[in-house]
Parts: structure tokens; C-alpha cells; sequence
């Protein structure tokens, strides 16, 4: 598991006593989200720069759904392909530039982000819709130069819903399916009619507004019934999971959607190697948080990469018997 010391734990609670002080996240008005993206662009102004400035090329291509690909300037051994997060309603490609970057310099990949058309404007059965569409394009050889390389799929909460929610869609297609060598999802939302702990959540939550968290997601769909939100692949906890790659599943403790990715990690578990990291106090979002315990979770991501890639080349060397299924590389024990 994650090393976290007792100097890391204090640093997290610190930080949550700050964030207790701030706002809770919920969208309840639709004017709120078009601010609040209005405001995000704003403050990516220059992102482009700062990418080519860490030696990073930047491609923007209007496939039938837009995406921007972030390529380092040596090799690449795999790509990502990335579902930024935002609540569904905000957030962009730019929104995880911090976070592809570091991956591709420790991993030497190139990160594919999807473009995908946001609420309340677009109904969540269309943004499914744009992020299957651009896992098909990856999948079916849109990027030439990379077509024998192995995908990863990657995403942050609303992103890793979507990101779920692919998989399960790219099923109706086995053979792109089998191309997504690995998956890795953060705290993400994957009922959406509620798990236990989202039911029960308090006023004392952070960066998420707990008592109105149930509420926010049937908001989410309101031309659906519960029964129906419920259904696969909108709600990925109760699909059928065979067939999906391996899986790195970071959750965190002080987050209400917790209980999502602890059930999701034991289906998950059933049918594929998984590997569950809960990190103590940590709270919704915590990964882009300038927290010691964030910097060792995207190490650890990294490195669960890494290895992965490191199997998938030992596999494929001669005399290697490249036949053999993929092996299990750490299947954590679940909690109960």
C-alpha cells in the first residue's frame, strides 16, 4: 500500500481544516457552471505555453469529437487516454495539463484528452456518447504512429464515471476492448442513484456539499427515473465487468462517494487483477491538492504504470511464451 506517516496524516488534516473553510462544491443553477468554466479558462490562459515549455508537443484534433494530445519529444511506450472531471458540468483538456505532464515525463507516454460536451447543456447519455466515440478513433488506429501501442485509460471522478462507462460500452466491440492494456480511476461516481456512504453523508464533508450530493445526482438526469439511473452502463457498479483490463483503483477516506469505489474495486476484483488504494484523510479531488499524500499517490500511479508496461514487454519477448494471460501484479485485499 501507500506509505503514509504520521507527518504525511497531520499535513492532511491541516490542509482539510483549510478546505472546511471554503465552499462545498454543487451545481444547483445552470448559470453556475458556465461561470465557473468561464472563470477556468481564464486562469489557463497560457497552458499551451507551459507545456511546450516542459518539452511537450501539443495536437488538437476535431475527430468527431475533439481531443488534445499532449506528445513528449522522445520515445513513447504507451498511450492514455484521459476523461478530465468537473462534475459533468465544468472542465476541459487543459484541466489535467499538471498531471499528463508528470505522467508522461515519469512513464513516457502521450496522453490523448477528450474534448467531451459538458451539462447541463448535453444530456449525460450524449457525453457517453462523445467518449465512446473517442475511444473508438484511438482504439481503431486515429493515431497511426502509435496504433501497436498499449492504452490506458485514465480518469477523476465524473472522468473516471465516463471512463467506466466507456469500457462497458466499448464491450459491444470485443476487439477494441482488448486493446486497453490498464485502467486507473480516482475516486469516482459509479452509481448513480447513491451508494451508502453518499446517502449518508454529513455537513461535515469537504470540497463536496455531502447533504445535497444525492439530490445533485438525480439532478444529473432528470429525465430519468431512479430505476433507470440505476442501469448500466450510466451506472457501471451494476454491469457486467468480464472482459475489462486490469484496474488501479485510488479512493479517498474523507470523500462521501467512497463507498463507489470500494464496490466498484470488489466487482472489479472479480473478474480482472485490481488494486484498491484508500488514502487516509483524504478528501474529493485530493490528487491535484499540494499535499505530500498527493505526490506519493501519482508516484504510486506511475509506478503502477510502469510495471504494467514492463509485464506487457516481458510478454511479448521472444521465447517469452507470449500466449500466457497477463498476471496479477498486487490484487489488494478488500475491505469488507
Amino acid at each position: 500500500m501507500i506509505p503514509i506517516d504520521a507527518t504525511t496524516l497531520a499535513e492532511a488534516r491541516r490542509f482539510n481544516r483549510l478546505l472546511s473553510l471554503l465552499p462545498r462544491f454543487t451545481i444547483r443553477k445552470h448559470w453556475t457552471p458556465r461561470l465557473v468554466q468561464s472563470l477556468l479558462r481564464l486562469s489557463q490562459t497560457g497552458a499551451d505555453f507551459r507545456m511546450r515549455r516542459a518539452s511537450l508537443a501539443i495536437e488538437r484534433i476535431a475527430t468527431p469529437v475533439p481531443v488534445r494530445i499532449l506528445r513528449p519529444a522522445g520515445k513513447v511506450r504507451a498511450v492514455v487516454l484521459d476523461y478530465h472531471g468537473g462534475g459533468w458540468a465544468i472542465g476541459n483538456p487543459q484541466l489535467n495539463d499538471q498531471l499528463n505532464a508528470a505522467l508522461i515525463a515519469a512513464c513516457e507516454v502521450a496522453v490523448v484528452s477528450v474534448d467531451y460536451r459538458l451539462a447541463p447543456a448535453t444530456p449525460l447519455e450524449d457525453m457517453l456518447a462523445d467518449c465512446v466515440c473517442a475511444a473508438r478513433w484511438l482504439l481503431g488506429g486515429g493515431l497511426p504512429g502509435y496504433a501497436n501501442l498499449p492504452v490506458f485509460v485514465v480518469g477523476e471522478s465524473a472522468g473516471a464515471h465516463l471512463a467506466a462507462a466507456t469500457l462497458l460500452e466499448l464491450k459491444r466491440w470485443p476487439d477494441l476492448l482488448a486493446e486497453i492494456s490498464g485502467a486507473v480511476m480516482y475516486y469516482g461516481v459509479y452509481d448513480l442513484t447513491g451508494t451508502p456512504s453518499v446517502h449518508a453523508a454529513g455537513r461535515d464533508t469537504v470540497v463536496l456539499d455531502g447533504p445535497d450530493l444525492a439530490a445533485a445526482l438525480g439532478r444529473l438526469t432528470p429525465h430519468l427515473s431512479a430505476s433507470q439511473r440505476r442501469l448500466p452502463p450510466l451506472s457501471p457498479l451494476h454491469g457486467d465487468l468480464a472482459d475489462l483490463p486490469p484496474a488501479l483503483l485510488i479512493g479517498a477516506a474523507r470523500d462521501p462517494l467512497i463507498d463507489d469505489t470500494l464496490l466498484m474495486a470488489a466487482k472489479w476484483a472479480e473478474v480482472a487483477p485490481v488494486e484498491l488504494q484508500v488514502l487516509p484523510e483524504a478528501p474529493h479531488g485530493f490528487i491535484r491538492f499540494p499535499t505530500t499524500m498527493a505526490r506519493l499517490t501519482q508516484a504510486h500511479v506511475h509506478g503502477w504504470i510502469n510495471a504494467q508496461l514492463e509485464k506487457l514487454a516481458a510478454r511479448a519477448a521472444p521465447g517469452s511464451g507470449a500466449a500466457s494471460p497477463i498476471p496479477a501484479f498486487g490484487r489488494a485485499t478488500l475491505p469488507p
